[in-house]
């Protein structure tokens, strides 16, 4: 079996994804498949965390069309995220037979425990597959940047975002068929040219961690073993 380049993993799941085709809500399909391939990167003895958006059933952002106040609109938003979280362990659970923990940084104990940094490495260590939700539990912060934190603080090697798209590219592929794909830039590249990665605090976040981005499309199969392995997949920011 071949060895992984990273041996302690955060992957980052955006809440369009879980919604698949619909573009709404959860695809029972897409947990299946997802669960299939975090399986394929369990069995190679990594350590893996997971961030889940929340955006296939309410995005904070959404608040001020609806005239709620932002700060509440992320609160709904990182609840939302809560619901991925348990759709995902229940998947690993009944697919892939992979023991799992959902730690939230907002308070529901019965059915998620608190966010602890130490018992979420414990989780780690002991083989099981940790799912981070809530966000940071701070209003006016994105699940990107809950990401960037739960990477640096976790200890990852690697923060994995994976995607509708394949990589980072000069322009917006899915408007311009002659969108460049571009294999590896720097961070100060991806905030100075405005490439929509990640919003600049996560950026940051990794970057005075050391902690390389991975973009990836989370719909080409086999792409999330390849990234831990080291093969050339997507783009690297780093």
């Amino acid at each position: 079996m071949a060895s992984p380049k990273y041996k302690r993993v955060l992957l980052k799941l955006s809440g369009e994804a879980f919604a698949g085709e619909k573009g709404y809500g959860i695809d029972p399909s897409f947990l299946k498949y997802i669960s299939e391939e975090i399986k394929e990167v369990h069995e190679l003895g990594v350590q893996l965390a997971v961030v889940i958006g929340g955006g296939n059933i309410f995005r904070g952002l959404q608040g001020q069309e609806l005239g709620i106040d932002r700060a509440t609109a992320d609160y709904m938003g990182m609840l939302a995220t809560v619901i991925n979280a348990l759709a995902l362990q229940s998947a690993l659970e009944n697919y892939a037979k992979l023991p799992t923990r959902v730690l939230s940084a907002i308070e529901m104990r019965q059915i998620a425990e608190p966010y602890i940094r130490r018992r979420a490495i414990r989780h780690l260590e002991k083989g099981r597959v940790v799912i981070f939700a809530g966000g940071t539990g701070n209003p006016f912060f994105s699940t990107d940047t809950a990401a960037a934190l739960r990477a640096a603080e976790i200890g990852a090697e690697v923060l994995i975002k994976a995607t509708k798209v394949g990589g980072v590219y000069d322009k917006d592929p899915q408007k311009h068929p002659d969108a460049v794909l571009i294999r590896e830039l720097s961070y100060l590249e991806v905030i100075t040219k405005g490439l929509k990665v990640m919003d600049h605090t996560a950026l940051t976040l990794c970057k005075e961690n050391n902690i390389p981005v991975i973009v990836l499309n989370v719909r080409e199969k086999g792409s999330l073993k390849r990234a831990v392995l080291g093969e050339p997949v997507g783009s690297v920011v780093k």
